[in-house]
């Protein structure tokens, strides 16, 4: 891995909780508790190796479909981590954001997320988006009505709307878009997973269940992305 030419932002699709856990005959909960172990520590790598964005999907708006009892877990395991994480991320210098739809979470888990982008907020060794609850299409739609009621309100020329204000309105106002994205647990697919931002990162699929991911992992993807010949549309 080449100290320079390093990817700025990173995102991931962090699929195989629940297929790690089932083939080790453990409860789909114990799954997603070792996801967080393996998500801390990657963020934790990222910061020590030198990405300044790393965005992960934690929650799509589609997980709704699930099981009561899973997501009810899931709910109850993704405030207890937050709640006890923010000390962690402050002390260590990352910035935490969560990008989606937070109005519909429970009033714990709000509160909880804003205390913890309060306390993060000034921080600035690594920015961790967490998106919650998250989906890119939603995402694209909220950004249309929020660019819409500009114009309503005449603080917005139609013939004015370009990539940038898209951008502008999207819960990534303000960052560079990801240079590389990685799903793992074999799956090719983005899920609804930042459509507008990922249009020209890089797509690197890893076999591991997420709980596996490792340091090592991490390293490999930023070497092939390393590899890679950007071309951004040109020849």
């Amino acid at each position: 891995m080449q100290a320079s030419n390093l990817p700025v932002h990173i995102a991931i699709i962090m699929d195989g909780n629940r297929r790690w856990a089932r083939q080790r005959n453990l409860d789909v909960k114990t799954g997603h508790k070792e996801g967080a172990k393996t998500l801390e520590n990657i963020v934790r790598y990222a910061k020590k190796v030198g990405i300044k964005y790393i965005t992960v999907y934690a929650f799509s708006t589609e997980n709704w479909k699930r099981s009561e009892e899973e997501v009810g877990a899931l709910m109850l395991l993704l405030q207890a981590y937050l709640d006890s994480y923010a000390k962690r991320a402050d002390t260590e210098g990352i910035k935490v954001k969560v990008l989606g739809d937070i109005s519909v979470l429970p009033k714990g888990m709000q509160n909880t997320i804003g205390k913890l982008e309060e306390r993060t907020k000034d921080n600035t060794d690594i920015n961790f988006n967490i998106a919650l609850n998250y989906g890119g299409r939603d995402e694209i739609v909220k950004a249309v009505r929020k660019i819409s009621e500009k114009v309503k309100n005449g603080e917005l020329n139609v013939e004015d709307i370009n990539e940038e204000i898209i951008s502008d309105n999207l819960y990534t106002s303000g960052m560079p878009d990801p240079d590389v994205v990685v799903r793992t647990s074999g799956e090719m697919r983005t899920s609804n997973f930042l459509p507008w931002q990922i249009v020209y990162s890089e797509f690197i699929f890893v076999e591991k269940n997420w709980p596996e991911f490792s340091e090592e992992d991490l390293d490999k993807v930023i070497e092939i992305y390393q590899k890679r010949n950007r071309k951004f549309g040109g020849k």
